[in-house]
């Protein structure tokens, strides 16, 4: 039988049942603090990565243009037009 469809796991699911349920463990052992440093890690490197996209796409662009197509990327156009006057259907991501 193929690895994937073991046990009931989904052909999306390629994480073995035993590694998932010590996973699931380790987060429970988690404080709320280290829970809530994990997820600003993992925001954090989501950022970054989302930075480094857009500077490959506007390589001329300057850091506050940069922080704006990040920042863009996240709120609400309406909201990025008022708050910060980028309209990112004209400007884009």
């Amino acid at each position: 039988m193929d690895p994937l469809h073991r046990r009931g796991a989904s052909p999306t699911d390629d994480t073995d049942p035993v590694i998932d349920a010590m996973l699931i463990e380790g987060y429970r052992r988690m404080s709320p603090a280290q829970k809530l440093e994990r997820v600003r890690a993992l925001t954090r490197a989501v950022q970054q990565l989302a930075l480094m996209d857009i500077r490959r796409r506007h390589p001329d662009a300057d850091e506050r243009e940069q922080a704006l197509r990040l920042a863009s990327r996240w709120i609400e156009p309406d909201l990025m037009l008022r708050a910060f006057g980028w309209d990112v259907r004209e400007a884009g991501y």
